[in-house]
């Protein structure tokens, strides 16, 4: 049977044709958010009909320790009359459902928050209208997190950093190279790299990264530096608290995480831009150091098992089991446990805090 065309594809060799090589940065932009056939903005990916689930579907309880997180947090910030609540990329909206209902536990929180929705996905934004339809408080959906309103703000970021597109850079023996992605002889899409070498690595590749074994790769991600900037510039106006949650590693280090996902099956990155999920490794340790360097206090990264055991969900798991069928019971335990696990995501996935202030979020006290 041919393959079905891909009009992206088409429109990047063309555009590789014309111009040589793209950076892999500007291949992983296009296919994720080319306003016609880029992989956010046309489909559905999260959920068992689309290519990869995250946390929230997995167990309602993992929502609603970020709403108890919440709670805590706008307490810690001398409780603000008004504050907006931010969910960067919120998926189908179950992590917010999830967080609102639990944080009906704190009344005045819950009539203090103004939620915006940063989503630039149609078809995403009409899945969250449908998930937050007799949410207690209204969406307000923005494209960009620059569109949000100043003022005090609590901001989560579930699996939204590892989406941002990186650069990669290789060193060879001429000298640190970028990385792109160019054509073969046979017209199919390769990785490769400029041929030129940078002029000034020192201006890009970090120190400690400088002297790596030849043939390494390293990545950078230019638009997470650019959110932990406007997070600050917004942290110098009001008092702010983020919660970003994500897989990858907490030292900076050589390695290629570029990957793409298909069909909950791991997929060539370049074999069906637009149609396949790309992300990459979040450097939590980069991001650490541009908040401290930005005059933010940062939190961990902490397992993402040991955050949400702190928070109770051993606890809430067994409350709820308890008004739980058998069956409901064992789901909701196997469920909580791939959170938490070790060998599932307790341990590749982190959460990273960052804050205006001296008052630690919890649990990083």
């Amino acid at each position: 049977m041919p393959e079905k065309p891909q009009p992206l594809k088409h429109r990047l060799k063309q555009r590789i044709e014309a111009g040589g090589p793209i950076t892999v940065e500007a291949f992983m932009e296009a296919a994720l958010t080319d306003p016609d056939d880029g992989y956010y903005t046309q489909r559905l990916p999260i959920g068992a009909a689309g290519d990869f689930i995250t946390a929230p579907e997995i167990c309602q309880i993992f929502g609603e320790l970020i709403g108890l997180w919440i709670a805590e947090v706008w307490q810690t910030m001398g409780a603000p009359d008004k504050f907006r609540l931010i969910e960067l990329g919120p998926g189908r909206g179950t992590l917010m459902n999830d967080a609102l209902r639990a944080l009906a536990v704190a009344p005045d929180a819950l009539k203090a928050a103004e939620l915006h929705l940063v989503e630039l996905s149609a078809p995403l934004r009409a899945v969250q209208r449908a998930t937050l339809a007799k949410a207690p408080i209204a969406p307000i959906w923005q494209n960009r997190f620059e569109d949000v309103p100043t003022g005090p703000a609590i901001i989560i970021a579930n699996e939204f950093v590892d989406a941002l597109p990186i650069r990669q850079f290789v060193r060879l023996e001429s000298g640190w190279h970028e990385r792109c992605v160019g054509l073969a002889k046979e017209d199919a899409l390769i990785f490769t790299h400029c041929e030129t070498p940078l002029d000034d690595p020192e201006k890009l590749i970090p120190t400690k990264l400088r002297s790596a074994a030849i043939g390494s790769i390293i990545e950078l991600r230019p638009a997470a530096r650019h959110l932990i900037a406007e997070i600050a510039a917004r942290a110098r106006m009001a008092a702010t608290a983020v919660l970003i949650i994500d897989y990858g590693h907490v030292r900076s280090a050589p390695g290629d995480t570029l990957q793409g996902v298909r069909k909950h099956r791991y997929a060539d990155p370049l074999e069906h831009p637009g149609e396949t999920d790309l992300t990459a490794h979040v450097d939590f340790a980069a991001l650490s150091d541009r908040a401290s360097t930005e005059g933010l206090a940062v939190y961990g990264p902490l397992p993402q098992g040991q955050f949400l055991l702190s928070l109770g969900l051993a606890e809430r798991a067994e409350r709820l089991a308890a008004g739980a069928t058998p069956q409901q019971a064992a789901l909701l335990s196997s469920s909580a446990r791939r959170l938490v696990d070790p060998a599932q995501m307790g341990e590749l996935f982190k959460v990273l805090a960052i804050a205006t202030g001296n008052n630690p979020p919890p649990p990083f006290t």
